[in-house]
């Protein structure tokens, strides 16, 4: 299924994707684009190579083959300025990843300060401002470790915020958190979303996807299975084998087993 044409050039151009780990084929000749202003959110089982996507796109993980462009950077290209694509590319892991000898206004001006060349007064007005965005200006001098895992986790949004990207990417950012701690993280990347902020989401919490999502792709074994709008791929899905994974995800009994996904 595709969803309806976007008027407009992509921000990022996926064509024939694929990622293999010696003799495992990650992923399959992935095509996707998202336009500026969209959320997509990726969907699918563990193993269906859903965060190694997320890797190629800001190189984290170099494609086998295919190509990935970023606005007009080619990140595929041999020659390109890796530093130069994750200007534009913000990403929020599963695992928060910050510096826990730092403290949390540091952890968010570092980054500028070393990609950027943004220092002193300027740094720490952009990281205090992104800090307010998500709600953790009381918390500019804690270290890490004085935290919640969601404080922890938005920390990284705004970490992430502090660079200006053009796209944020979301590696399963609820995924280490306890339940009750979900919540206000997910708060934030709506209202990210609100804002305009051009996202690509790998997620397994169906409820965000189908409010806030304006695109659902489903994966599978390496591929792209269907994609839509939330109501088309959650609520009427065309494949059978996507009808089988929502039935799993979104049946009240089955519990998750709060994995990382491998691959």
């Amino acid at each position: 299924m595709q969803p309806d044409p976007v008027e407009g050039k992509p921000l990022v151009d996926i064509r024939g994707l694929h990622k293999s780990f010696g003799d495992l084929e990650v992923l399959k000749g992935i095509d996707l684009q998202v336009h500026p202003g969209e959320v997509v959110c990726v969907i699918g089982p563990s193993g269906s190579g859903k965060s190694t996507l997320l890797r190629c796109v800001n190189l984290l993980e170099t494609p086998t083959a295919g190509t990935v462009r970023i606005g007009e950077l080619e990140v595929t290209d041999p020659d390109v300025d890796i530093d130069k694509v994750r200007r534009h590319v913000g990403m929020v892991f599963q695992q928060f990843n910050l510096f826990p000898h730092l403290s949390v206004l540091r952890n968010c001006t570092i980054a500028q300060d070393k990609v950027l060349g943004r220092r002193g007064e300027e740094a720490d007005r952009v990281a205090r401002a992104n800090l307010a965005r998500v709600n953790l200006d009381d918390k500019m001098d804690e270290f890490p470790a004085k935290l919640s895992g969601g404080q922890q986790q938005r920390v990284a949004i705004a970490r992430a915020l502090s660079m200006d990207p053009e796209l944020m990417l979301f590696d399963e950012p609820t995924s280490a958190l306890d339940p009750e701690l979900v919540g206000d993280v997910l708060t934030v990347m709506r209202r990210l979303a609100e804002e305009g902020m051009t996202m690509l989401v790998v997620t397994h919490e169906m409820a965000f996807a189908r409010e806030v999502a304006s695109r659902v792709v489903f994966m599978d074994d390496g591929t792209i299975v269907e994609q839509g709008t939330p109501d088309q791929v959650i609520g009427a899905p065309q494949e059978e084998r996507t009808r089988e994974f929502l039935r799993r995800v979104l049946d009240p009994t089955h519990v998750e087993p709060g994995e990382s996904e491998p691959y």
